[in-house]
């Protein structure tokens, strides 16, 4: 071949290689009267250097793309505190000189949050802890509008609430799968930290990785009743307080998760900084919450189980005479309570519960907490060095009884 044809097919082949075809999208499926609240993403190819080719990458796009549907959250919370008196309800007569035993005072409490956008016609996800205990919630948008929110539902235990406001032809995100997010991926925290939303009506942008996932916890609320964060995606994009409700999207710009939780030794006046350890709910746990929250308000999670339950350790193994020293020891079962029903004796050990092993007290707590009333859980125990499965139902907890589990 001649030195001139060669170069100039060695050119072609540079050129085809530089280029390479890209592979057509699916068609959208037709719409549907039983289509969701929201909008699904599918998966988006991208070349393998698109995040650094250049400054307007995967990144600016996806932080384009997602902006418009971000909004800050100002929201007024009536809460009560109850004041007690030593000198009071001892006599009828003294009473009128040092008041009644007790005395309660009522105080707002202004708070800032995260949210955004699902839908066209204005719903809008947010956190159960921004959102769900208010009285009045006015929603900021991009373009500086603000509106007055409704509460369509909201979920303390899955701490995700879902905000309503009167408005039309609105951006709004796609939720992606978020079963299928990799450790390793770019993740980009959007949200409203500190209220800074409020100083021009755009919301913050801080981008990093997805660290960690399938990651359980539980964690009190101001009630003292347990949060369940189950699944929890972790990542060191920079969340802080006023992130709480704004989204976690891929490089994509779709939804992976909602901002919920971070850990900091940072504290000031204004809230918690970022130390690069954060969470979010992931955005398959969400949907299924919205569904419901959507439909009925809310979820009846006012169940109880009767069982009082401790730790396996060492002492504890010898004291019951067991063979281990992982499971959680039932220590107490009330009497006609659903365990009590179900079989559950106490000296039984869970060693798993749906088929998910139990190590540790959190795991009955994550497994059991996030639990409805009229659920079944198989719950698997060993006793007397046999294990046996138990069908254990959550019912409806009575006025008189205050424990969960």
């Amino acid at each position: 071949m001649k030195a001139p044809y060669k170069r100039l097919i060695q050119a072609m082949l540079l050129a085809l290689a530089a280029h390479p075809m890209s592979a057509c999208a699916p068609a959208d499926p037709d719409p549907s009267s039983n289509a969701p609240l929201y909008t699904e993403s599918r998966m988006v190819p991208q070349g393998e250097d698109d995040i650094t080719a250049g400054r307007k990458n995967a990144i600016t796009r996806a932080v384009e793309k997602c902006s418009p549907a971000i909004v800050g959250i100002n929201v007024t919370e009536i809460r009560e505190q109850v004041y007690g008196n030593p000198y009071g309800g001892i006599d009828p007569f003294w009473e009128q000189f040092f008041g009644p035993r007790e005395y309660r005072e009522r105080y707002k409490v202004h708070g800032v949050g995260s949210g955004f956008l699902i839908s066209a016609d204005g719903y809008i996800l947010t956190n159960d802890h921004v959102a769900g205990n208010a009285s009045k919630v006015v929603v900021t948008m991009t373009d500086g509008k603000k509106y007055d929110a409704k509460i369509i539902g909201t979920d303390p235990v899955s701490d995700v609430a879902l905000l309503k406001i009167d408005a039309d032809d609105l951006p709004y995100l796609t939720l992606s799968n978020s079963d299928d997010v990799m450790v390793g991926e770019w993740s980009i925290a959007f949200g409203n930290p500190f209220g800074l939303f409020d100083n021009n009506a755009k919301p913050t942008v801080t981008v990093g990785v997805v660290s960690n996932i399938g990651v359980n916890f539980t964690q009190p609320d101001e009630r003292g009743e347990e949060r369940v964060y189950k699944g929890m995606l972790q990542t060191d994009a920079a969340i802080s307080s006023g992130n709480s409700g704004g989204p976690l999207v891929n490089a994509n710009g779709d939804v992976i998760g909602v901002n919920t939780v971070i850990y900091s030794t940072a504290q000031s006046s204004r809230g918690a900084g970022s130390i690069g350890i954060g969470f979010s709910i992931p955005i398959n746990r969400v949907k299924k919450i919205v569904d419901r929250l959507q439909d009925e308000g809310a979820i009846d999670r006012d169940f109880w189980t009767g069982m009082r339950l401790a730790p396996v350790d060492d002492e504890v193994a010898q004291y019951y005479n067991l063979k281990r020293t992982d499971g959680i020891l039932v220590t107490r079962v009330a009497g006609d309570s659903p365990a009590d029903k179900a079989g559950i004796e106490p000296g039984d050990v869970i060693v798993a519960i749906d088929g998910r092993p139990v190590l540790r007290t959190e795991d009955v707590n994550v497994a059991i907490l996030d639990g409805e009333v009229g659920q079944s859980m198989k719950v698997t125990i060993e006793r007397a060095g046999q294990t046996k499965d138990i069908k254990l139902t959550l019912t409806k907890r009575p006025r008189s009884r205050g424990d969960r589990r």
